[in-house]
């Protein structure tokens, strides 16, 4: 018989043994071969699905209006999830000097309408507690969003069925079934949620309850856990007292730590490469043996760091991470919501310098991060998937051509202890390897063939900031180079004649580097 340590130890051993064997063949050569011909189906967007923000209130500012729209037209995201919709300072509810509540959706309306016209849906958070409605007083944040739960059940359902009987007059309850409603934020954390688990799941039961007697047809979901916690308590929960739930929402990050709420925190990412896929379908499998397999799973906030002060999140090394993450777990989940799309992000205060390690995909003068292409990398991928046994790639095609988006994802190794030591510096890759795409069965013709890089240097506006010499401010000429030097325009564009049939080219890839070949054949 095993003992259990045992069983823990020759796991930890076989890990560390696939470790060195990766690293023993770094030099290699790898070969990524797809046949036009052969597709392994429709391109995975649960990349696409939802991207996170911070809170309601910026989403009323100019520029964060401005990043997102610019987002839109690369990446076209179907959703987007923040907190604080109900939160005081959206003045959502409120009670006047009689004692009489008072609600006003005006803001609401304002941030809606906007996303209504970027064609973007809210994928609806309620949270936090309004002042007036809260049990206590305890908050987090810069912001001081109220953990509390209601002091009376009887008010926190009638807001809710207020605001979604608003919604379904104001946008039409078709639209609003393809909506999402989200019970909180991260309750298992007491930062988050000023009670038990037992009080989240009551608050879920009246929320739930009250979202569906506006419309049964109408989507309700949570526990928006974070570090995968209370998935399976949560569903045993909603089956015993035969609640509602139409998905399932938690929240995974690739550090250590999980609540950094003022980024003060050292960061370390964890050994295993693969954590958040390992995760991701561990979660699909507890809610498949549950009453609930038919609900979908959301990851509504994931990320390489859960603090809003790790420069890892301005790196090149953090957009190779995104895509190796999004290539292991997309499988498992419905969506993986990216936390977030800008640094206009306000839960430890202002961004304090133009590159702070801010989550997002932009920078607070509007400058396209490395994780940015890596979105609108995928985005310019075919919908049409090619088999490909090469695990750091995806090869798609389109109706006029196919698209390779190669990459290489290295953990930190020599001199790494923490984030924020390691990656507040200047970190030129260590290694390099030769890779050899091959696209075979090709119509032959005339191809414009175009190569997009991101890398050290080449997309990365956070090492050109560091060579700056990290100035708390930017000047608007820095601002414009900064921005041309992360404008992901093309390294090279060729015609090619292709006369075989066959597309072969050699590419030297750094560690954490990325390149996007695209052919697209003259009609």
């Amino acid at each position: 018989m095993i003992r259990p340590f045992a069983v823990k130890y020759i796991a930890v051993l076989f890990l560390c043994i696939c470790f060195d064997l990766t690293k023993a063949q770094e030099g290699a050569t790898r070969y990524v071969h797809a046949d036009m011909k052969q597709a392994a189906g429709k391109k995975n967007r649960a990349y696409s699905e939802c991207i996170g923000a911070g809170r309601a209130n910026e989403g009323l500012r100019a520029d964060w209006q401005e990043q997102l729209a610019m987002l839109q037209k690369d990446v076209h995201f179907k959703y987007i999830r923040f907190h604080g919709l109900l939160h005081d300072d959206m003045r959502v509810y409120s009670i006047d000097k009689a004692g009489n509540p008072v609600y006003n959706f005006q803001y609401v309306d304002k941030l809606f309408d906007f996303l209504q016209r970027i064609h973007i849906r809210p994928f609806v958070e309620f949270s936090f507690m309004p002042a007036d409605m809260a049990a206590g007083t305890k908050t987090i944040f810069w912001w001081k969003a109220n953990v509390s739960k209601p002091k009376s059940y009887a008010q926190w359902d009638t807001l809710i069925v207020k605001l979604v009987k608003h919604w379904q007059q104001r946008y039409g309850e078709e639209e609003v079934k393809k909506w999402y409603f989200e019970v909180w934020n991260e309750p298992d954390l007491r930062g988050f949620f000023d009670g038990s688990q037992a009080d989240y799941f009551e608050l879920y039961a009246h929320t739930a309850r009250a979202v569906k007697s506006v419309s049964s047809a109408y989507r309700v979901g949570g526990p928006a856990t974070s570090a995968v916690k209370w998935i399976a308590d949560f569903l045993s929960y909603c089956e015993r007292d035969k609640l509602p739930l139409d998905f399932v929402s938690t929240h995974d990050y690739g550090t250590t730590s999980v609540l950094d709420e003022m980024g003060t925190k050292k960061q370390q990412l964890k050994n295993i490469r693969d954590t958040l896929a390992i995760d991701v379908k561990r979660v699909r499998n507890t809610i498949d043996a549950s009453s609930y397999k038919n609900a979908e799973l959301h990851f509504t906030e994931w990320n390489t760091s859960p603090s809003s002060r790790d420069p890892i999140h301005d790196t090149y090394q953090n957009a190779a991470y995104i895509l190796h993450v999004l290539k292991k777990a997309s499988a498992y989940s419905n969506s993986m919501s990216y936390w977030t799309f800008t640094d206009i992000f306000e839960e430890a205060g202002p961004g304090p310098t133009p590159f702070h390690g801010g989550f997002g995909l932009i920078n607070l003068q509007g400058i396209k991060k490395p994780g940015y292409h890596a979105y609108r990398f995928i985005e310019q991928l075919g919908e049409t998937e090619l088999k490909n046994e090469d695990e750091s790639s995806w090869i798609c095609r389109s109706e006029n051509g196919v698209q390779a988006l190669i990459w290489d994802y290295t953990q930190p190794s020599a001199g790494y202890t923490y984030n924020q030591n390691y990656f507040n510096r200047l970190q030129a890759p260590a290694g390099k390897r030769t890779v050899r795409l091959r696209i075979s069965n090709l119509e032959k013709g005339r191809y414009q063939v175009e190569e997009y890089r991101l890398g050290y240097g080449q997309n990365d506006p956070y090492t050109a900031y560091l060579k700056m010499g990290s100035p708390t401010n930017l000047s608007p000429s820095e601002v414009s180079i900064l921005k041309q030097g992360s404008a992901g325009l093309p390294l090279r564009k060729l015609t090619l004649n292709l006369k075989a049939g066959t597309y072969e080219q050699p590419i030297e890839l750094h560690d954490n580097e990325i390149v996007l070949i695209k052919l697209t054949r003259h009609l």
